[in-house]
């Protein structure tokens, strides 16, 4: 499933409205290990242009 999240967030990431969209909804299928290997991979592949985005998103969560 975390693969699938990759390649959906990189066919959305034009749009930074469906981009959160898809995060959100990604992150809520996910293993909690498997959020922190994505949240890792968001900030390398998409930090530079999303990085407020990336913020909002994963700010709130805590992760074990």
């Amino acid at each position: 499933m975390l693969e699938y999240i990759k390649v959906i967030l990189e066919k959305v990431s034009f749009d930074r409205v469906l981009f959160e969209k898809e995060l959100r909804k990604g992150i809520r299928e996910l293993l909690p290990n498997e959020i922190k290997e994505l949240k890792l991979w968001c900030y390398d592949k998409f930090g530079q242009i999303y990085f407020k985005v990336l913020n909002r998103v994963f700010g709130r969560m805590t992760l074990a």
